[in-house]
């Protein structure tokens, strides 16, 4: 779990040194999807012929919709959504199998199904067919779904020589204790959302839209703080309790496009790859029982921050830079060789680099009370060979941290540029 810190979405609410953090407290005045009376301008009433009440359209007195239910993020663009937008309160991963005998005709067709759908559900309209009216009462919650490409996807659909060398398969790593059958995938599909009705209601239609096309690979489901729920803006904290998330790379930094999304010229992807990212996914087991019963010093010695507001050990504030090489007056280091912020620094990993996206998940316990609880860590980079590869093998050869975590599904997935209006994504490989 490299620690770095995420990007907030578009209207972002900021801390005083200028960093963007999720989960901002609502705030008053008027959004695109606010007042629902006036769907002419909102456009959230559907464009059907007669007339027919839009989905989410209210009578012309109704109270208007919060900021967290009216905050829109668009389909189209130069990239997908549900890369650069701040944590989201629900979220869902799901991958599928092109079924037998489906090749690249039957994939066409699906990913244009998938983007119709994801362009209505995200402008909190219904979808086009069978609709389960789970999110009537809701706006859009910043829902977002984005659509990868496994690496098997290309040798069912013919297209091998399209696939790019970045989705070579990850190496293995000595802490993986991976299920073959959570992971990897031809298709991959990301959802998330601040309401978890809306997340549900486009998880299902996703699922139903794959149709005879594809089947159901493996499915999970994670969590984040819900917006508001603290007095101010703050970085999440993970189920360990520790604050998660301080250094990731930010939007306003020069070098961020470079280090993220595929470039569209000087680059050894494929064209149809241009203004996309490279998903690594990973299920990470926390084991949770052994963590607390560690003291507090210890827990933090093994992150190298404080869990009250997530400073370096090196003293500061959670933005202060780290000081590697303070010491004690014993002379030991302050921030431990082994911690894992220091271990996954970016100066200390040649400078890669990964937007680290991930939701937590808590999927029970088992018959003696272990809960089976941990993060769906999902990272993006312009290539994970630069970027999640040599971070987790630093992380493999000795983080304090491995003791307490398990890494239990794994997958890779090439994620296409954003789909420009009137196109779907993923058109420009299945018809280029």
């Amino acid at each position: 779990m490299p620690d770095q810190s995420i990007p907030q979405a578009r209207t972002p609410e900021t801390t005083p040194e200028g960093d963007v953090f999720e989960n901002a407290a609502p705030r008053e005045g008027i959004s695109r999807r606010k007042l629902l009376g006036t769907a002419g301008a909102t456009g959230l009433v559907l464009g059907a012929a007669g007339g027919t009440m839009g989905y989410a359209s209210r009578p012309a007195e109704a109270t208007p919709l919060t900021s967290v239910g009216a905050d829109q993020v668009m389909f189209h663009g130069k990239h997908q959504p549900g890369i650069t937008q701040g944590l989201q309160a629900r979220g869902h991963l799901v991958a599928f199998d092109l079924a037998a005998g489906a090749g690249r005709k039957e994939a066409a067709a699906l990913l244009r199904r998938w983007s119709q759908t994801a362009r209505r559900l995200m402008a909190g309209e219904a979808a086009a067919h069978d609709d389960t009216d789970v999110a009537r009462d809701a706006g859009p919650s910043s829902l977002t779904v984005t659509f990868g490409f496994g690496h098997s996807f290309f040798g069912r659909t013919g297209l091998e020589k399209q696939r790019p060398v970045s989705l070579d398969p990850l190496p293995d790593f000595s802490s993986d204790h991976l299920d073959k059958k959570r992971s990897d995938g031809d298709l991959w599909v990301q959802i998330g959302a601040n309401d978890a009705l809306v997340a549900f209601h486009a998880l299902r239609a996703i699922q139903k839209d794959a149709g005879s096309a594809a089947r159901l690979r493996w499915q999970m489901n994670g969590f984040n703080r819900s917006p508001g729920a603290t007095a101010h803006p703050m970085t999440a904290r993970n189920l360990m309790g520790q604050i998660d998330g301080t250094r990731n790379p930010k939007p306003t930094e020069s070098d961020f496009d470079q280090r993220i999304f595929v470039s569209a010229s000087g680059s050894t992807d494929p064209a149809w790859m241009a203004g996309g990212s490279y998903a690594v996914v990973r299920r990470i087991r926390m084991l949770l029982d052994d963590w607390e019963k560690l003291p507090l010093k210890d827990q933090e010695n093994v992150i190298g921050r404080r869990k009250s507001d997530g400073a370096a050990l090196s003293g500061g504030t959670e933005t202060t830079e780290m000081d590697l090489e303070k010491t004690d007056t014993k002379g030991n280091l302050v921030v431990p060789i082994n911690a894992h912020a220091r271990i996954t620094r970016p100066d200390q990993n040649g400078g890669a680099a990964m937007l680290r996206r991930p939701f937590s998940y808590h999927d029970g316990f088992d018959a003696d009370g272990v809960p089976d609880a941990g993060l769906l860590f999902v990272c993006w980079q312009a290539d994970p060979l630069r970027g999640f590869v040599p971070v987790q093998r630093k992380l493999d050869r000795g983080d304090a941290l491995s003791r307490f975590i398990r890494h239990e599904a794994s997958g890779l997935f090439a994620v296409p540029g954003g789909a420009a209006e009137g196109e779907y994504v993923g058109q420009r490989l299945l018809e280029g």
